[in-house]
C-alpha cells in the first residue's frame, strides 16, 4: 500500500520535511516513489509547498494520507498548485479607476 507522508531532512534541531509517496512498510527516509512537496515548520508562518495535482493523482491510485499530511492539506496554506491570491489595490487607485 502506498502512503503520502513526511520524510525528515535537514540538520539536527533544524527539521525540514519532504512530502513523499512511499510504500507503507519502508523506513521513514527510505526510497520514495515521488516527492510531491515540502514542509518547513521553522519559518513564520510555516511554509508548505505541495503539488496538489500529483497528490490527487496518487490518491486516485489508492495512496493513503498520513494524519499530518491530511492536516497540512486541510490547513489551506499550500502555495503550489493554486492560483495566486489577488493583489489588493490601494484605495486611491480604485476610486480613480471607478470614476473614469
Amino acid at each position: 500500500m502506498l502512503m503520502i507522508r513526511l520524510a525528515r531532512t535537514g540538520a539536527r534541531k533544524q527539521p525540514y520535511y519532504r512530502v513523499v509517496v512511499i510504500e507503507k512498510d519502508r523506513a521513514r527516509n527510505g526510497r520514495s516513489v515521488e516527492v510531491v512537496g515540502t514542509y518547513n515548520p521553522r519559518t513564520s508562518p510555516a511554509s508548505v509547498n505541495l503539488k496538489l495535482d500529483r497528490i490527487e493523482y496518487w490518491r486516485g491510485k489508492g495512496a493513503q494520507l498520513s494524519d499530518r499530511v491530511a492536516k497540512l492539506l486541510r490547513s489551506g496554506s499550500t502555495t503550489a498548485g493554486q492560483p495566486p491570491a489577488p493583489v489588493p489595490t490601494p484605495t486611491g487607485e480604485a476610486d480613480a479607476s471607478a470614476a473614469a
